[in-house]
């Protein structure tokens, strides 16, 4: 199961990790491990190919060619079988486990990486981190885990877009930046030369999102953070995310954010201390 790493992102920033084992390995070349067959994984992986070459076969059916660069992500409680190619092969593996008992574990996403000198250095460190028997080096490894699960899925959606993701970067600083502003989606595409079909399509096939949604979901985040500090009217507050109509941006506020913005301010004011 390919999973779109925007749900992936979604996944590991929603939901507690805990992380276990990390380990540098390398297997035979020709080889086959079946260690897993008969006695299921009990934990996710990470696993990264650094050198060579090697076959993940899960439940005998479900079969990933892993080499350099390759990332798999997930495959609790599934059995594995793994064929090593004839120059045998060398990668990074993290056993862990997502703290949702209602989470998909067994699920094998399948990524790609470029192997960058920074990808090479988080992975020392993890590796070194995982030794360290105190608590600070188990701070450090999860700390470590997560940047590097950032870099893999930032990476891979790179890769998806190829050249164009320089494009949809630039365009989502300009809207973050600009996004107190008329912004539309001609206006945008306009400002990459590109047509308006193609920039959205460019846009959410990196972010998984269409542009002006993400401009929306941008300006209610900006807007909460301005209510919730509990000294601007929702009036002001409107104006100041883009909404000269602050019935447009309560209605939206609502649907985004799931309370009127009139109800979040309030709560602000009076949990405000005197």
């Amino acid at each position: 199961m390919n999973y779109r790493y925007e749900q992936l992102a979604k996944q590991f920033a929603s939901i507690p990790v805990t992380v276990y084992g990390v380990f540098q390995t390398v297997l035979e070349s020709n080889h086959i491990y079946t260690g897993h067959v008969d006695k299921p994984t009990t934990k996710c992986g990470m696993i990264i190919g650094l050198r060579g070459e090697a076959e993940f076969i899960f439940d005998g059916t479900e079969r990933y060619r892993v080499s350099p660069g390759t990332v798999l992500l997930g495959g609790a409680g599934r059995q594995l079988e793994i064929l090593v190619g004839d120059s045998g092969f060398e990668y990074c593996l993290v056993h862990y486990l997502l703290d949702q008992d209602d989470m998909d574990k067994h699920a094998v996403a399948y990524l790609t990486v470029t192997l960058e000198p920074e990808l090479i250095r988080l992975l020392e460190q993890i590796v070194k981190a995982a030794s360290e028997p105190d608590y600070m080096g188990q701070l450090e490894k999860k700390a470590l885990f997560y940047r590097i699960v950032t870099f893999v899925i930032q990476s891979d959606r790179r890769e998806q877009i190829g050249e164009s993701y320089p494009v949809v970067e630039d365009a989502i600083a300009y809207i973050q930046a600009h996004y107190m502003e008329g912004l539309t989606l001609a206006g945008l595409s306009e400002r990459y030369q590109l047509k308006p079909k193609y920039f959205s399509y460019l846009f959410q096939k990196y972010t998984g999102t269409a542009p002006i949604d993400y401009l929306i979901a941008y300006r209610m985040n900006r807007a909460q953070e301005w209510l919730t500090t509990g000294q601007f009217s929702v009036s002001a507050v409107a104006r100041s995310v883009g909404y000269a109509d602050p019935y447009y941006f309560s209605r939206l506020f609502k649907k985004y954010k799931g309370v009127p913005p009139s109800k979040l301010g309030f709560a602000a004011r009076r949990n405000c201390p005197s």
